[in-house]
């Protein structure tokens, strides 16, 4: 072989290697372990709650897991496909979200007694990731929402607040490679509960996440650009028949916000 031949193998090999198709990616199986013996599901999945109690026991396995995620450089997160990246978005959210309960249970009845008159629980600075010390909402409307890199609205029903108004967490940790399914499963079964989603003759009653995020939502995923057309993607979760769906996307369906129940998602 030539020197010009073994020069061109070499930088094949290279490329190969540092390829973002090629990366690694994130080892998240402790995190899927400590959900799957500590996450009770209700409904079907349709919710689930926490025991906190028995998950401090697994504090010290909690803790590697997120001593892992903290130790992932950006270097290496930009690496990773873009489905790797918004899994380990939504996994951090979700354990350090499950740390901060933690750290106050059982004194507490809801994630927001853990904020004060200044700061929200959501906007203190205290998860290590990515290089800088960052608070749950960077994350999700940092790093997620506000990042240009996904445009997912089914975030939403994924990222997990620790209250019974949220969507549920789910019982197993997200995985890039399983992602869309994994998503489109959290957002079904989210519109089917009808203690946070409802349809009635000429109403929808949704949960106040719609309110809220309504703007991503109408930001065009799958050709919505209303909250009702968005809504009637799924209509069959809510319990709409074909019509029902027509009328909704098409605005002839008053949509209404329910209210939020900040209670703990305790067990």
């Amino acid at each position: 072989m030539s020197v010009a031949a073994r020069v061109s193998l070499l930088l094949l090999l290279v490329l190969a290697t540092t390829s973002p198709l090629q990366a690694e990616p994130f080892d998240h199986g402790v995190w899927n372990e400590l959900l799957g013996r500590h996450v009770v599901v209700l409904r079907g999945g349709q919710a689930t709650q926490v025991n906190y109690r028995e998950l401090a026991a697994d504090r010290a396995q909690l803790g590697r897991y997120l001593a892992a995620l903290s130790a992932v450089s950006p270097a290496e997160f930009d690496r990773w496909a873009r489905s790797e990246q918004l899994a380990f978005l939504i996994n951090a959210y979700n354990a350090w979200t499950v740390e901060l309960i933690l750290r106050a249970d059982p004194d507490i009845d809801s994630i927001r007694d853990l904020g004060s008159l200044w700061r929200s629980p959501w906007a203190k600075p205290f998860v290590p990731l990515l290089g800088e010390v960052r608070s749950l909402d960077d994350i999700e409307h940092g790093l997620i929402r506000g990042s240009g890199r996904y445009a997912e609205p089914r975030i939403h029903f994924a990222v997990n607040c620790a209250s019974i108004g949220c969507p549920a967490l789910r019982p197993e940790a997200y995985a890039g490679a399983r992602l869309e399914a994994q998503l489109e499963d959290a957002t079904r079964l989210f519109l089917a509960d009808r203690t946070r989603n409802r349809a009635g003759a000429g109403v929808v009653e949704v949960s106040s996440i719609f309110r809220w995020y309504r703007e991503d939502f109408e930001a065009g995923w799958r050709e919505a650009r209303s909250l009702g057309q968005f809504l009637a993607l799924y209509g069959d979760a809510l319990g709409l028949d074909d019509a029902g769906r027509r009328r909704l996307s098409g605005g002839q369906t008053r949509i209404t916000f329910l209210d939020y129940d900040w209670r703990l998602n305790r067990e």
